[in-house]
Parts: C-alpha cells; sequence; structure tokens
C-alpha cells in the first residue's frame, strides 16, 4: 500500500557497537629476547612503541611448540584437551593425539562469531591434519568461525613460494617477487578497511616468520650486515644485562650455561656465514615491525585504533633444529623429503634446501635455518629450545596494547599468565559468556583466565600451570617450578628467584618435587596426557604419509640442485642413506 504522502520512511541507523577490536599477532618460533623491548638487538621500533604505550609481560607462557600453542590460544584450553597435544602430521588415535581440533571445544572465532564480532584470519593455520584442497575441510578456518582466511594450513614454508596457500576454501598461488609476511599484511588491512565499523572485529594475524626457512628481502638483510659480530656468547651476556636493566628479570638473575651442542663463538670457523644466518633472521622480524607498522595505519585510516585492543606473542621460543647440507637432524634423509620444501624457485631455480657454510640466507633459491648455535641466543638468558619445557622452549614476549582500555602506560606484568587466557580475556571484551555447548557437543570447561583484571594492576592470575610435549614435562605452582625432559629425572627451581634455572633444588626439597610431581599428574589424568612411551612418534613421517616425496621426485631434484652447488664450488647436499 503507498503512503498516502508519498514519503519514503526514514531507516533508524543502528548503534555502533562500543566493544573493543581485538587483534592477536602471533609470530613464529621468535625467542624471548629478539625484540628490542625485551631486550634484542633488532630493530623493532612499532613494537617497541606498543610497549612503552602499553604493557609487557615478564612470564607469559606458551605451550613450547607451533600446534599445541595455537590450538591453546583459538580455544582457551590446554592443548591435548583440544586433540592437538602433538603435532598435525599424524593421528595416533588417543584423545589428545587426534592431530585435529576435536569438537569439544570452541575457538575464539566460533565464540565471538555469535556475538556479533566479523572474525578475520590471515597466516599460519597448522590446527587440523587435513590439508588436501579436495578436503575434508571441517576444521578449516572458514568452518572453525572465520568469516575470511587468507593463509597456510601447514606448518613451515617458503616466504616466496608458500605450500597450501588458501583464499577461503580454496588454495591460490603468489605472484613472482611477492613476499609471505607483506601479502599476509596486506589481507590484514584489506580486511579491515572492508569492515562495517559499526560492529567490531576479531582478527588473528599468525606470522609463519621467522620460523625457518630464513627468507627476507637483501634490503633488509643488509641492514643488518657485521650487527651480530661479537656472536652467541657476548650478545648472549648483553642481553641479560639489558634485561634486568628494564626490569623484565630480578637484578640478581644469572646467565644459564651454554648449551653443551653450542661451542663457544671464539673456537668456530666460517664466523662470516653464521652471522649471515641470524642477519636473515633478524630482517625476518624486521618485516614483522613492518608488517605491524602498516597495521596501526590501516588502524589509524578507519579511525578505530583507540578502542583496537592488539597482543603481540610468540608461539615458542627459537628453534635448534639443525639441517646441516640438508640432511634432517641425524635422520639420513634429505630436507627434500618433505613436501613443504619446495624443490624450485617460481622462476626454476632449483631450491638449496640445507644449511651449507658460505650459502648465505634469504633469496628464494636457499631454504635454511640458524640452527642451535643462534636460537640459545634467541632465547637467551634461559636455557634450552622450541620443544623443551624449560624457560626457553615457553616463554615468550607478550605485549598488550589499547589506548582506550589499557590506562597503565610502559608498564610490566610479573604475574605468570598462559595463551589459553587469550579467549577467556576475548569472552569478557566481547562481554560474552563461555558456551556449554557448541553444534550440539558439550564443551570442556575452560582452563584460561582472563587478563583484564591484570591489565588495570599486577595481581595474581593462575595458581598453577602445567605443559607436557613430546615426553617433556613441566609444573608451574606459585614460586616453584619442576621441569624434566624426555626420561629425565624431575629438576626443581625457585622460579621466582631463578627464572633462568640454573640451580636444580632437587635433592635438597624432595618433598616439594614430590608435591608438585603428584599435581602434575593430576593434571595429566584430567587432560587426556599420556606417556610418550605409548605414541611410538617417528622422528620423520613414514613414506605413506602425504607430505613425504616419491624417491624418484626427491633423486631427481638432488641432482639438478647439487650440480648448481658444484657449479659454485660448494659441498653438495646429503642424499639418503642406504
Amino acid at each position: 500500500m503507498l503512503l498516502s504522502t508519498g514519503a519514503i520512511p526514514a531507516q533508524t541507523k543502528a548503534p555502533q557497537d562500543s566493544r573493543p577490536n581485538i587483534i592477536v599477532i602471533l609470530v613464529d618460533d621468535m625467542g624471548f629476547s629478539d625484540i628490542g623491548c625485551y631486550g634484542g638487538e633488532i630493530d623493532t621500533p612499532t613494537i617497541d612503541k606498543l610497549a612503552s604505550e602499553g604493557l609487557r609481560f615478564t612470564q607469559f607462557y606458551n605451550c613450547g611448540r607451533c600446534c599445541p600453542t595455537r590450538a591453546s590460544l583459538l580455544t582457551g584450553l590446554y592443548p591435548h584437551k583440544t586433540g592437538i597435544g602433538f603435532m598435525t602430521a599424524q593421528d595416533f588415535g588417543k584423545p589428545g593425539y587426534r592431530a585435529d581440533l576435536n569438537r569439544q571445544c570452541v575457538t575464539i572465532a566460533e565464540a565471538l562469531k555469535t556475538s556479533g564480532y566479523s572474525t578475520y584470519m590471515t597466516g599460519k593455520w597448522h590446527v587440523s591434519k587435513d590439508f588436501s584442497e579436495d578436503g575434508p575441510k571441517h576444521n578449516w578456518p572458514l568452518q572453525r568461525g572465520f568469516d575470511k582466511f587468507y593463509g597456510t594450513l601447514l606448518a613451515a614454508g617458503s616466504q616466496w613460494d608458500p605450500i597450501t596457500l588458501t583464499e577461503g576454501n580454496s588454495y591460490t598461488k603468489m605472484k613472482p617477487g611477492e613476499f609471505y609476511t607483506e601479502i599476509l599484511t596486506n589481507k590484514a588491512c584489506e580486511y579491515i578497511q572492508q569492515h562495517d565499523t559499526q560492529k567490531p572485529f576479531f582478527l588473528y594475524l599468525a606470522h609463519t616468520a621467522p620460523h625457518w626457512p630464513l627468507h627476507a628481502r637483501q634490503k633488509v638483510i643488509e641492514k643488518y650486515r657485521g650487527r651480530f659480530a661479537a656472536g652467541w656468547d657476548k650478545l648472549r651476556a648483553q642481553r641479560l644485562e639489558r634485561l634486568k636493566a628494564l626490569g623484565i628479570l630480578p637484578k640478581e638473575s644469572q646467565l644459564s650455561s651454554r648449551d653443551a651442542k653450542v661451542p663457544a663463538w671464539d673456537s668456530i670457523p666460517h664466523k662470516e656465514w653464521e652471522q649471515s644466518r641470524f642477519e636473515a633472521f633478524a630482517a625476518m622480524v624486521d618485516h614483522i615491525d613492518q608488517s605491524t607498522a602498516s597495521l596501526l595505519e590501516t588502524l589509524d585510516s578507519k579511525g578505530v585504533r583507540n578502542n583496537t585492543l592488539i597482543l603481540f606473542l610468540s608461539d615458542n621460543g627459537g628453534d635448534k633444529q639443525e639441517h646441516m647440507y640438508g640432511e634432517i637432524g641425524n635422520t639420513g634423509k634429505p630436507w627434500a623429503y618433505m613436501r613443504y620444501v619446495p624443490l624450485y624457485t617460481p622462476d626454476g631455480a632449483p631450491v638449496i634446501a640445507g644449511d651449507i657454510p658460505g650459502w648465505k640466507l634469504g633469496p628464494a633459491n636457499t631454504y635454511g635455518g640458524y640452527g642451535t648455535k643462534w636460537a640459545h641466543l634467541s632465547n637467551a638468558p634461559f636455557k634450552k629450545f622450541k620443544k623443551d619445557t624449560y624457560e626457553g622452549g615457553i616463554s615468550t614476549p607478550m605485549i598488550a596494547y589499547w589506548p582506550k582500555g589499557i590506562k597503565a602506560k610502559n608498564q610490566l606484568r610479573h604475574q605468570p599468565s598462559h595463551v589459553a587466557d587469550i579467549m577467556a580475556t576475548c569472552l569478557e571484551l566481547a562481554q560474552t559468556p563461555y558456551p556449554k555447548s557448541y553444534q550440539g557437543q558439550t564443551l570442556k570447561p575452560l582452563d584460561g583466565k582472563s587478563l583484564l583484571p591484570v591489565f588495570e594492576k599486577d595481581q595474581k592470575n593462575h595458581k598453577s600451570l602445567f605443559w607436557e610435549h613430546h615426553g617433556n614435562r613441566a609444573a608451574r605452582v606459585g614460586d616453584w617450578k619442576i621441569v624434566a625432559g624426555y626420561q629425565q629425572a624431575w629438576e626443581l627451581y625457585h622460579i621466582s628467584k631463578d627464572r633462568t634455572e640454573t640451580q636444580n633444588l632437587a635433592s635438597q626439597h624432595p618433598e616439594k618435587v614430590k608435591e608438585l610431581s603428584g599435581l602434575y599428574d593430576q593434571w595429566a589424568a584430567n587432560s587426556d596426557v599420556i606417556p610418550r612411551e605409548q605414541l611410538n612418534i617417528p622422528e620423520i613421517p613414514p613414506s605413506d604419509n602425504p607430505l613425504v616425496r616419491s624417491k624418484k621426485e626427491i633423486e631427481a631434484y638432488l641432482k639438478v640442485a647439487n650440480e648448481e652447488l658444484k657449479k659454485h664450488g660448494f659441498r653438495q647436499l646429503q642424499t639418503e642413506k642406504q
């Protein structure tokens, strides 16, 4: 029916949602002290500015490795409860080790989407065993609550030609010369630019940098030439002193001993090449800082920076993994055995997959890492590495920045906290209760606790925290921590006084070891944790795994790659040991 006046009724504009936007920036394999505001030598002015205008957490913990940390961050649960107590390459048939997010958990994206948030993700997913474009896709990002996704499904990959690059639910490719960290950033900025500001958004930006392969643009690498010439021994000591001066560690903190697998800097050959490895790593971190600057510029252009919470952290400590001359550890297998290693560049040149003294990293025809020696610097002043449950494996820098919501500026928060706390924090910000069920499935109760009270003031959050990965174990209860490597006895540290774990007090306080180990056993029994011996974990995937190349493919590649190395006078790549 026509209105007699001929007028069209005005539409009432919905009021703008005042809840904050939330951005989680997760970086990959970056150590505790790599960025400037945590004592490092790398130029990170944008990240440092977030810290100076926000909060730095001094005792924030991850789960020690990529998949478990991501599962815990996304769900607010300990990783075994999500089905990802180990990695995604193999399903062990045990509830805590299914290599896939289960349906007894809900992701941040799923929870926030039901309360009116738009949900976006760019970057590394790595919480599903299924990565074929043909499916199944039930645990891909769009099926776990994200409105938009651009990124990779697997663990590692070239910055110049990443494997399993996906937009939405379909594989895609980058153009030659494009760089993955930059493309992820551009997509994240595009999502923000296109976002309707009448409602809040959640953005999960999960960089693969600075995980190997150490790829960066040459102009950024050149910026760091010679910066690390002092070597890992002196640089570790200098980082400790800066951390103490910043108040991040107590004044009485001692430097952990040089790892048994790390030689003294003064004793090694190939010093220039060794420096070049960390120069490439530093350039990758620099790229992340540039990415963060672009993100802030986009928030400013939309006028939403003031009411956006940004959390910045790493998934685990620096990685000790070695691939000298292209061998996977000491397995006798060439690195090209794994499909995440590209055999050729987008231009058709062979990729030299391995750490070869003299062969400098960064360009698309390289594929290497920085190894145990430089990982020891990344994790300074702590001991051990990624996969371990000592502080070097599980400690991360964590910055919280929110101009409107965090009144304290340039302050430290010393309360032990955990990646599982991020879900609870997002829920409180979204004024959304954690659901008891989702899509007909009963959910496990949250393990994490909201960080909002800790944003207000430094106060207690967790009474206890626990870890298990690959047989490595730890429990932190108050001022005490027990920790053990696989098949090793418990060690005991007064962690509030000895964060660097230099004084093992197990023999002096056996009653404390008994108390904490009992609590660990209770936690393990309630969290789907089982002894590593019951899993029979292979060092590398078997030949029938879809991640593994055929012998014919590998042999053809090695022939071409070794001809390239021979042409330039380098030692050849590892061929498979019979």
